[in-house]
C-alpha cells in the first residue's frame, strides 16, 4: 500500500507544485500548458494574488511530492514530510476553494468557467490526498 500511495502522491502533488513553479517563472508558458489563467481573462487583483501563491507555494509545496518519495523508499522520516506537506497542500486547497468561491459571488473574473471546473477538481483532488496522507503519517507515528 505504501507504494502505490507513494507514487500516487508523488504523481498528483508534483504535477501541483511544478505548475506553481512555471506559473513563477514563466506565466506564459504556464497559461499554454494550462495551468494558469491569460493575464486578460482575471481581474488584475486576481492575477496579483496567483502570482504570489505561485512564489510561496514553489517554497513549500515540495514537501508533499518528497514525502512520497521517502514512502516508496520506505523511510521513516515520510511521516514529517508527509505532516507538514499534507498541512501545506490542506491549505492550499482549502484556500483555494474558498478563495474563488467568493470571487466569484463578487462576480470578479477569475478565468472563464470551463477552467474553473479543473481547478476545482484539482484543488479537491490535492485536499483529499493530502487529508489521506495526514492520517497515514499520524498513524505512522510513534506514540509518546
Amino acid at each position: 500500500m505504501n507504494l502505490i500511495w507513494g507514487v500516487i502522491l508523488i504523481i498528483l502533488t508534483l504535477l501541483g507544485w511544478l505548475g506553481q513553479v512555471v506559473t513563477l517563472f514563466s506565466h506564459p508558458l504556464a497559461v499554454r500548458l494550462g495551468v494558469a489563467e491569460p493575464k486578460s481573462d482575471v481581474d488584475p487583483a486576481f492575477f496579483a494574488d496567483v502570482r504570489g501563491e505561485a512564489a510561496w507555494d514553489t517554497l513549500v509545496l515540495w514537501t508533499l511530492p518528497l514525502a512520497g518519495l521517502l514512502l516508496i523508499l520506505d523511510n521513516a522520516a515520510w511521516a514529517y514530510f508527509g505532516l507538514v506537506g499534507g498541512g501545506m497542500y490542506l491549505y492550499f486547497a482549502g484556500r483555494g476553494i474558498a478563495a474563488r468561491m467568493a470571487m466569484q459571488r463578487r462576480e470578479i473574473r477569475i478565468g472563464k468557467p470551463e477552467t474553473l471546473k479543473t481547478v476545482y477538481a484539482a484543488l479537491v483532488l490535492w485536499g483529499l490526498a493530502a487529508a489521506i496522507t495526514i492520517m497515514m503519517a499520524v498513524a505512522e507515528l510513534p506514540l509518546p
